[in-house]
């Protein structure tokens, strides 16, 4: 998770999601960096640095299929701390944390630039202080943070030499600060959304930015590199260091470093104006998302919707000023937010009222002043500009250039899975319209979008028998997360123990945890917000990182900076006197988001720029997050978190082997639902002309015609909510999430090889797997990594088999 852009598809979905295949855009692209409250040091002394990675770090959001849904709290949390603790780095063991109550935020009121040594952003600290921190601290802080930045750049370049200590250390730190102060106050933006600090970040950027290019285009840096590699010791180097020297290098020329001055300079304004586009793009579309509000009361507009569903909608309209709102009487508001969205699309009777928010979600960010179309052109533009100076031929060729994959590679996979995919799709609409035939349906013969995912439910209770609201009380988000850690523990050796009132948090539903190891020594810590806050966090689940391992950055010069993650879902909140209960879906996202944490925390690489998910190529990322989904239709892991919340009975097995059926249902239809937004994605990137006679709405219409059996509708403006690719960091990338699903679908294999009821197996593989997949990071390429774990290079055929797809293989 780099710090810029979004990230993390799961392996092929699960029945339930194809309402999400069908409609949600989780993105995950945030930053997420942090800076905590220990008000120790100025910023300003010589080891203030604290993070890490390349110029630009990247959270890892969910595919736009992907299942981190929530239900809407429009209440919005201010979390203070009562006290906060001192932590110290340097020695990492429980003994080494003490309560420190003596700390104060400071005034709300109070000028920052009356004293610039207070803001929080410029203190050094050990966790972030994201409680503290407010939107008039970003613009005098993250300046004064430039400030002294440049200050350490020009020294750098003044005394660089082409060594460890004189080049890569002293860089490291300068990224290290830079990235985790903007990813605090963007994280907080995702999650903690105001006007003041939308503004203040807007007002800063171009700064920000400016200071990133010139770090990125620096000759004498540039020079140095190359210097490192084609001197004498490059051969006794470590494989990581060959890598970080050679990531650099290809990175400051993908920066622009080897272009003329007044190209660059052109280059430059491209890139500025992509980074205000694409944040434009997602607050659009968070906006729009907003305003959609529709307030029903008449109950029988709402038949069909379940009792979490009412009671949510009314708990909505009681934040819009409807204060006797109840489930049983209303009134009740329907939102696009996805578990509003979700609940409508699959339970509602009501034709008119599915096929009214069906078109509204569709065409989200696509009129008026929040129209994206216009951006969605500029982006586009932009991005072929930008390739065309570096001497590309369009955008996805430099989207390539730190890949796995080329563009042929990526085109023939998704061509493969569509071809096995369709003969299966085209069956599930006949399905469908059979049965929605066979229960009177008068639209049977005609099925729209509206009509689809609530026939596929069903037609789904129907097969398998399987309500997924009344699977909700078995699955608690506590005992999940103790089956998930328990899983944990048993793969990877590791024990992970709450830690709540360690570091300041954002929001009071906030948790955070500690990771340790087998001896009880801490290796990691990580934060999770787990809930749905729809007016002020943004939609989707993402992982992002904090801060990462780094020997450069140990504190104590001997014992590496451990890594601290965040992990941010947006599932359904506790109602009433219950606890927050999932969905299945809910519960695949958050072992889906903790398979990109793991890979942050249980890291063995101590060199920073390589550490975890630093390095590693975009279409590999996915890999750890998507083999973790597979655990859930593990029948002892199921089973071990599966506990009805009030009488504490286990799953029945009988749901258990119709879940494990149902795995399967529709899964031609959810594969090309991927394959059409990836297939999208590399024609906008590569074939595209802008300004052309052909519409970024036209090229949708024609690769909908090979991987969608029932065409989009012709006002379709899914384009204008995909921020995936304007506003993360998947342009010309989303194929990733089915290349990474090849590679996880594979890697679980091992597991099945190995025998999943042979503990003493599922051990030993899962050590194997966290000493290559997790351990490694960026260290190491990450095929020659696979090869490491599973003895061979990675086949298809396990995701075909495990998505009922392979005896239609060509």
């Amino acid at each position: 998770m780099k710090i810029t852009r979004h990230i993390p598809n799961r392996v092929l979905l699960k029945t339930t999601l194809v309402m999400v295949n069908m409609f949600m855009v989780t993105t995950r692209f945030s930053l997420s960096r942090s800076v905590h409250p220990i008000l120790k040091h100025s910023p300003f002394s010589s080891h203030s640095s604290h993070f890490t990675p390349k110029l630009f770090l990247k959270s890892y959001p969910c595919p736009l299929w992907s299942s981190s849904f929530s239900f809407c709290l429009q209440t919005s949390h201010r979390s203070t701390s009562p006290s906060c603790y001192s932590y110290s780095s340097s020695s990492y063991s429980s003994s080494s944390f003490s309560a420190c109550s003596s700390f104060s935020p400071p005034p709300i009121m109070a000028s920052v630039d009356e004293n610039i040594q207070s803001n929080p952003l410029l203190q050094d600290f050990d966790f972030p202080p994201f409680d503290v921190v407010e939107a008039n601290h970003v613009r005098p802080g993250i300046r004064a943070l430039l400030k002294k930045l440049e200050s350490d750049l020009d020294e750098l370049e003044k005394t660089v030499e082409p060594s460890w200590p004189k080049l890569v250390e002293p860089l490291e730190k300068i990224v290290d600060r830079l990235t985790v102060v903007w990813g605090m106050v963007n994280h907080l933006k995702s999650v903690k959304d105001t006007a003041e600090l939308r503004a203040a970040i807007e007002e800063v950027q171009p700064e920000k930015v400016k200071f990133q290019l010139r770090l990125g285009q620096s000759k004498p840096l540039y020079n140095a590199f190359k210097a490192i590699k084609e001197s004498p010791d490059w051969h006794s180097l470590s494989e990581a260091r060959k890598r970080i020297v050679e990531n650099q290098i290809k990175e400051a020329v993908l920066n622009g470093v080897s272009l003329e001055d007044d190209k660059r300079e052109q280059f430059n304004k491209i890139e500025q104006e992509l980074e205000r586009l694409s944040h434009k793009f997602s607050e659009n579309v968070l906006d729009a998302t907003k305003k959609f509000e529709k307030l029903v009361t008449d109950k029988k507009e709402i038949d069909g919707l379940p009792a979490t569903a009412l009671g949510l909608a009314a708990q909505t309209a009681v934040s819009k000023g409807h204060e006797n709102a109840t489930a049983d009487n209303g009134p009740w508001v329907i939102t696009l937010d996805a578990p509003s969205f979700i609940s409508v699309m699959q339970h509602a009777r009501s034709r008119a009222l599915r096929e009214e928010v069906y078109r509204a979600y569709i065409t989200r960010a696509s009129s008026g002043d929040l129209d994206n179309t216009l951006l969605i052109n500029q982006i586009l533009k932009l991005r072929l500009e930008k390739a065309k100076l570096l001497n590309y031929n369009n955008y996805a060729e430099v989207s390539m250039a730190t890949k796995m994959a080329t563009v042929d590679k990526a085109e023939e996979l998704l061509e493969k899975l569509r071809s096995a995919s369709w003969n299966a799709a085209v069956q599930d609409v006949e399905d469908l319209k059979t049965y929605s035939k066979s229960q009177g349906a008068l639209e049977a013969d005609n099925l729209s979008h509206w009509d689809i995912n609530f026939w596929s439910e069903r037609l789904r209770e129907s097969k398998y028998s399987i309500n997924e609201e009344e699977l909700r009380p078995y699955f608690s988000l506590s005992k999940v997360m103790d089956g998930l850690f328990n899983l944990a523990k048993t793969l990877f050796g590791i024990h992970i123990e709450p830690a709540d009132g360690l570091a300041p948090v954002w929001n009071k539903d906030v948790r955070f945890y500690c990771v340790k190891d087998s001896s009880g020594s801490p290796i990691a810590y990580f934060y999770f917000d787990p809930y749905s806050r729809p007016s002020e966090k943004r939609e989707g689940a993402w992982m992002d990182e904090v801060v990462s391992r780094s020997r450069v950055l140990s504190r104590n010069g001997t014992t590496a900076r451990l890594p601290i993650a965040h992990m941010v879902c947006n599932q359904t909140p506790p109602f009433g006197n219950k606890p927050s209960l999932m969905t299945f879906r809910e519960v695949e996202t958050v072992f889906h988001e903790f398979g990109h944490t793991l890979q942050h925390m249980l890291t063995k690489q101590d060199e920073g720029l390589v550490a975890g998910i630093r390095g590693i190529e975009w279409d590999a990322v996915e890999l750890p997050s998507q083999f973790m989904e597979n655990w859930c239709y593990h029948r002892d892991t199921l089973m071990s978190i599966a506990k009805h919340y009030e009488t504490g009975e286990s799953l029945p097995e009988e749901v258990y082997l119709k879940l494990l059926a149902a795995r399967t249902f529709r899964a031609g239809s959810l594969s090309l639902r991927q394959i059409r937004f990836a297939s999208l994605d590399l024609e906008l990137h590569t074939k595209y002309t802008p300004d052309g006679s052909e519409s970024v709405y036209d090229i949708d219409q024609r690769v909908c015609r090979k991987t969608q059996v029932i065409p989009p509708l012709p006002e379709d403006r899914f384009l204008c909510s995909f921020n995936h690719i304007f506003a993360g960091g998947y342009a010309a990338g989303y194929y990733s999430y089915k290349w990474a699903e090849v590679l996880s679908a594979d890697a679980f294999s091992a597991f099945e090889d190995a025998g999943l009821e042979d503990s003493k197996a599922v051990k030993e593989t899962g050590h194997k797997f966290r000493e290559t997949i997790l351990a490694l990071g960026g260290g190491k390429a990450p095929l020659e990594v696979f090869v490491e774990f599973r003895g061979r290079e990675p086949s298809p055929e396990a995701l075909l088999r495990h998505n009922g797809l392979l005896p239609v293989t060509a």
